[in-house]
């Protein structure tokens, strides 16, 4: 569905356009007809922000098209006051006494539904997104249930995820006994083909994995998160202030008719407001779904005003006040890690996590497609680890990876239950193995680890993570085991070395963005501009 265009703005945008295209095929950013496509979709809903923002021509050029083409900064620096009551002594996280009950709890993210994958044809092409068009003989040809190259998953192998899950589900409060709680899913669910998409596309994507998803986990709780690709333009979330046609509530709303079974009608007056929300995942545990989408430097109607949009740590600081009043505790799940977001966010979200790290109990992303975590540390030193984000593998195979998904394992519903993260499992599809089996045999999903098991660690709280790092740094073959593991056992073939380490260590230890004093505990060798380019060389989404 094509967004109208004032006629005022009409002839900025063919100009914008023009010269858009023209450099997108010039710097070979991509084939043409995938440049003009791309540009035609893209075109009027970046005027429209533009005309409303400050930026310059030079800058709005790096935004359509990357730094080769110019630089763009909406990085202005903005504070959020804390809440005025005091922060609570902190208890360090403690195991639960024997006995007490845990919780599972199904973890997806990043599915990238591609509706026209094709077994057979071209697994390499020069486009963003491969795996389509005609069936071909011989080598190279897509996989039946996906392929190592740029390719996104046919309907089926995510069906197959879903089949395969342990029947039945525990009870309310988790009873560690097959079966989950509840499942957090955290966004993107169309595919990559991001130069052709319609709102269209995108809402029947969102309806299908959804119906999906309640036929298959039946009567499971599924507590969602909207994605950065639920979006057409990709990216593009306008603040509530933004209205009329080119307003969110397309998406939004559509999202929560489709969610209103799993979702309380306080949740869904939110999540059609600003595409965030809370409801109660058990008692004494709470559930805060957050839209990373305003946070992301990608999201060009943050141009207009980056400013806390739509309000939402605001409302955040809020959630977590009165759950700390009330003795909940939290779980934060989104999209976007908190260190990929912009500058500003990032840090007062960092500052809101350290004020109630006593009320979250645990943090979950997605986003990267790989298997990674972000720690948190006391504002004051930097030393003491106050939390830690968990981002976890993808559904997806883009770009060069299994299939796999996430099991967490929780401190269950009990009189003082820290509600924290116990441990994790890490689940794969192997497509060699599977794409060479006879047809119809079902694929064979299989657990390729566990983190406490693997990594030695005797617990699973954020000094355990923080600890691991730092033994990653000496222990080498930990380190190979790690970057195996972050790739869901399909690593590129290029190792990992001196500046690759360095950069990925100062990674985990990174909860927020662009902070070198995170890193100095680590000694790294390379300028904190170096890792900064090593950062931003392996993001794929």
């Amino acid at each position: 569905m094509p967004v109208s265009i004032p006629p005022q703005l009409e002839p900025n945008v063919a100009r914008v356009g023009r010269v858009a295209s023209r450099l997108c095929q010039e710097l070979r950013l991509a084939r043409p007809p995938v440049c003009r496509q791309a540009v035609q979709l893209f075109q009027g809903d970046v005027v429209a922000a533009w005309a409303r923002s400050v930026l310059r021509p030079p800058e709005a050029c790096g935004l359509l098209l990357g730094p080769r083409c110019g630089h763009w900064d909406i990085l202005g620096a903005w504070n959020l006051s804390l809440p005025a009551a005091p922060k609570p002594p902190v208890r360090p996280p403690a195991p639960p006494p024997p006995g007490a009950p845990t919780a599972r709890i199904l973890f997806l993210t990043d599915l990238h539904w591609d509706r026209q994958y094709v077994p057979g044809s071209a697994a390499a092409c020069p486009d963003p997104l491969c795996c389509r068009g005609a069936p071909r003989d011989g080598p190279g040809a897509a996989g039946f249930w996906g392929s190592y190259s740029k390719c996104d998953l046919p309907l089926h192998t995510i069906d197959a995820l879903l089949a395969q899950l342990p029947n039945g589900t525990g009870n309310s409060a988790g009873n560690g006994t097959g079966g989950f709680a509840a499942a957090y899913w955290t966004g993107d669910i169309p595919a990559h083909d991001v130069w052709q998409q319609s709102r269209g596309d995108q809402l029947r994507a969102l309806r299908t994995v959804t119906a999906l998803l309640r036929a298959r986990l039946g009567g499971l709780r599924v507590f969602p998160a909207v994605g950065n690709h639920e979006a057409t333009p990709v990216n593009a979330f306008p603040p509530p202030y933004v209205r009329g046609n080119r307003s969110a509530a397309w998406l939004y709303d559509t999202m929560a008719e489709a969610w209103q079974p799993w979702l309380p009608p306080a949740a869904l007056q939110t999540l059609r407001a600003g595409g965030f929300y809370t409801a109660q995942v058990w008692p004494g545990l709470r559930l805060v779904s957050l839209n990373m989408n305003f946070c992301s430097q990608a999201n060009f109607w943050l141009l207009i005003n980056a400013t806390d949009p739509a309000g939402q740590l605001q409302w955040l600081m809020g959630v977590l006040a009165d759950a700390e009043r009330d003795g909940e505790k939290v779980h934060i799940i989104g999209h976007i890690p908190p260190a990929h977001c912009l500058h500003s966010w990032s840090w007062n979200y960092y500052r809101i996590v350290s004020r109630f790290e006593g009320t979250i109990a645990a943090q979950f992303f997605g986003h990267t497609h790989l298997d990674e975590f972000e720690l948190f540390y006391d504002e004051e030193t930097l030393t003491r680890p106050v939390s830690i984000a968990f981002v976890a593998p993808s559904v997806t195979t883009y770009i060069n990876l299994n299939p796999g998904y996430r099991v967490y394992e929780v401190a269950g519903s009990y009189p003082g239950s820290s509600h924290a993260v116990l441990d994790h499992e890490t689940f794969i599809l192997n497509l060699t193995e599977a794409n060479a089996a006879p047809p119809g045999t079902a694929p064979r999903w299989r657990r390729l680890y566990g983190a406490r098991e693997a990594y030695g660690l005797p617990t699973a709280f954020p000094a355990d993570w923080d600890r691991l790092v730092r033994r990653m740094q000496d222990d080498e073959p930990l380190f190979q085991l790690f970057w195996f593991h972050l790739h869901k056992g399909h690593p590129p073939r290029e190792p990992c070395g001196g500046p690759c380490k360095a950069a990925l260590l100062c990674a985990l230890r990174s909860g927020r963005a662009a902070d070198p004093a995170l890193c100095r505990p680590l000694r790294p060798a390379l300028p904190f501009p170096r890792i900064q380019e090593l950062w931003h060389q392996r993001r794929l989404c």
